[in-house]
């Protein structure tokens, strides 16, 4: 045991494994803080993040596809929406 510890009177050759220990533990919390805390940010409404898939401009291109709602009436609350939460798509009509 002594000869991991001590290596001709300093230390070992283990010693090279503290940075990458270091690394791990860095990606690991930014990995966990980008899957918990930091999730959703810049999204959504205003006032806070929105699940994935649940944002209004998504749940009305739901509605279209599905049937609910006709085209006019797609395209009348779509503007309405981009003036509140963004544009739709990048580069699409508004």
């Amino acid at each position: 045991m002594q000869t991991l510890a001590q290596w001709d009177g300093g230390p070992g050759p283990w010693i090279l494994f503290f940075p990458l220990i270091w690394a791990a533990v860095v990606i690991g919390v930014v990995t966990v803080l980008r899957r918990t805390v930091w999730r959703g940010r810049g999204r959504g409404r205003p006032g806070g993040p929105v699940p994935d898939g649940q944002s209004p401009i998504a749940m009305l291109g739901r509605r279209f596809a599905s049937g609910e709602i006709d085209e006019d009436e797609y395209w009348r609350r779509l503007s309405v929406l981009d003036e509140q939460f963004g544009p739709a798509s990048k580069g699409g009509p508004s």
